[in-house]
């Protein structure tokens, strides 16, 4: 049997087109690890808000970062103080300030405190409920602003990109486990800063035993 000879040329010309294609395929970039984290139970303060309750110019101090860059819980607390007198000690801050003050709880919390909480997004508290919120320094009566905060997830423009989503869509998350649950109403939140992550409440968390969660798929 002949042996099958190639010449240079024809081999270095092979070599150039799959040098040529590899240079020319566009890069992947990995897609972003998804984490899932439990939003307790907490207040953004205005800056209004925050000289009434605090004293006039302090400012938050800084507990802990939260795993979105900017945000972070603050040392300070207060009291939130339902109908009846039915009270929530101990509430924590998270900053940095917002224009508007905002409570945000789980549905236990709200019936512990004695209030009809709607689902909502963060910064639509438009016809929602109010209550007293009593701090070292002085007390404040929100005439609205508490809300159960919808389920939602963070990412930037490139991982919105990479699940084909943009701001404002819907998104389901499943959360494996010994309580599989699949959430329906996952809010997409998209901003140049934010890291891929779902913020769920805590009865969320408990209903699906996130504790002990073996995985997260987060689809269309």
């Amino acid at each position: 049997m002949g042996t099958l000879s190639i010449d240079r040329a024809t081999v270095e010309a092979v070599v150039r087109q799959v040098v040529a294609e590899r240079l020319a395929a566009p890069a992947r970039t990995p897609a972003s690890a998804l984490t899932v984290h439990v939003s307790a139970r907490h207040m953004h303060l205005s800056r209004e808000d925050m000289d009434e309750l605090f004293g006039p110019g302090r400012e938050l101090t800084v507990d802990r970062p939260l795993y979105q860059p900017g945000n972070f819980a603050a040392k300070e607390t207060v009291t939130l103080i339902g109908p009846r007198s039915r009270l929530i000690p101990n509430l924590r801050i998270l900053g940095p300030l917002r224009k508007q003050s905002q409570i945000e709880l789980a549905f236990t919390d709200a019936i512990l405190l004695g209030l009809d909480v709607p689902v909502r997004l963060s910064g639509d508290v438009d016809g929602t409920p109010g209550a007293v919120v009593m701090g070292p320094n002085g007390v404040v009566e929100l005439k609205r602003g508490v809300i159960r905060a919808a389920i939602h997830g963070h990412m930037n423009p490139a991982e919105a990109a990479q699940h084909g989503v943009q701001q404002g869509d819907l998104m389901k998350l499943r959360v494996a486990g010994p309580a599989t649950v699949v959430f329906e109403r996952v809010h997409v939140r998209v901003d140049p800063s934010s890291r891929l992550n779902v913020h769920m409440d805590t009865d969320e968390a408990n209903a699906c035993a996130l504790h002990a969660a073996t995985g997260f798929e987060l689809f269309r």
